[in-house]
């Protein structure tokens, strides 16, 4: 599966799905950087055919009323330690690319994976 990780989720992350066998790319590695604008996330995934994983809220409503990205993972833990974060990824690695099958938006917090339409 591809991933775009914004700026407010760790480094290490898209190394570890990596490791996993994804296609990962973070904000660090986009010529903006963490400066990349939302618009041009969205740009980059769809163009890609990446999901696009957020932990900013605010960005979920917008991208649902635009439809763009074609595909978001929303990370709704609150605060969370980037190992813990990471552990998460990994033991729902599975269960996160069924669920980015069958939805193009799928909420992921602490306790489950949530689908929406």
């Amino acid at each position: 599966m591809k991933f775009l990780l914004d700026a407010q989720l760790p480094p290490r992350l898209a190394e570890k799905l990596r490791v996993l066998g994804h296609d990962v790319i973070h904000t660090l590695d986009l010529s903006e950087g963490n400066r990349t604008s939302d618009r041009e996330i969205c740009r980059i995934a769809d163009s890609e055919g990446r999901v696009v994983v957020k932990k900013d809220r605010d960005f979920v409503d917008p991208a649902i009323l635009m439809g763009s990205p074609a595909r978001l993972l929303p990370i709704t833990t609150g605060n969370i330690g980037n190992d813990d974060l990471i552990e998460l990824f990994r033991s729902r690695s599975t269960e996160i690319e069924s669920s980015l099958r069958k939805s193009r938006f799928v909420e992921m917090s602490r306790s489950g994976l949530f689908l929406h339409e």
